[in-house]
């Protein structure tokens, strides 16, 4: 990891979490202080936990985050949420192009771009992620498949400050599999060349996480890697002790 660039630890609870999830969230906030002088910590619970995490985490060491949203403010979108409805229960950064989001409801680069939008013009932070299929990766695809999910999902306008990118091997996500770390790094190399190409200084100083199976057992090696700047991390992010653990590796 730069040491330029402050790392991030983000949590996604994808649809996991009940009113007694409150306990393992009470254990996050009491333990995420010891990672505040150069770790961000993020967790984004299902939707209707959100509000409830968010007064709990006022003026404590974890941020709170959504998980996805619809790109527009309003309107007839029966089950859907807005940005604008998901910063005010206190999200203040939200994950948007997720693989199941893509694979399971269909969602373009150009939606994902659109979402993107949304949670800007929301004020929050977005979190885009990318990633290649086994077969993509199998056929050498992963850096064509990275690039163009990247010139399609990445809106005009990507700070440092406003954009998170993700880079998630679908493959890795849920199965306790992870590329190598030479993998990981020629793939967030690639990244930053073209975050830096696109958006010049700001490019440089974007945040990517890795995401896919990352575990206590294995997070500090992967947070070692050339242009990792922290994880997108899934089950392991539901019990405090295992998400205060992969924080550690920073």
């Amino acid at each position: 990891m730069s040491d330029a660039i402050r790392s991030l630890i983000a949590g996604n609870w994808k649809m996991n979490g009940l009113k007694a999830s409150m306990a393992e969230f009470d254990a996050m906030l009491a333990g995420g202080g010891a990672f505040a002088e150069k770790t961000d910590l993020l967790v984004c619970p299902p939707a209707t936990l959100i509000a409830a995490f968010a007064d709990k985490a006022k003026g404590k060491g974890v941020a709170v985050g959504a998980q996805d949203c619809h790109q527009n403010a309003s309107g007839a979108h029966t089950g859907d949420l807005s940005a604008e409805m998901l910063v005010d229960a206190g999200a203040s950064a939200i994950i948007v192009g997720h693989s199941e989001r893509r694979a399971d409801h269909g969602e373009s680069d150009a939606l994902v771009r659109q979402k993107a939008q949304a949670v800007w013009r929301a004020g929050a932070i977005a979190i885009v992620c990318i990633g290649e299929t086994r077969a993509q990766r199998d056929a050498g695809q992963t850096l064509d498949i990275c690039g163009g999910q990247l010139k399609g999902s990445l809106p005009d306008g990507a700070t440092a400050a406003n954009l998170v990118v993700a880079y998630e091997p679908v493959w890795a996500i849920g199965t306790g599999l992870t590329p190598t770390t030479a993998d990981v790094e020629a793939v967030h190399g690639f990244i930053r060349r073209v975050l830096t190409d696109r958006f010049k200084t700001e490019g440089g100083r974007m945040r990517i996480l890795y995401g896919g199976s990352v575990k206590p057992s294995n997070a500090k090696e992967l947070l070692d890697v050339a242009n990792v700047n922290g994880a997108l991390v899934g089950g392991a992010s539901l019990k405090a002790s295992d998400f205060l653990a992969i924080a550690a590796g920073c």
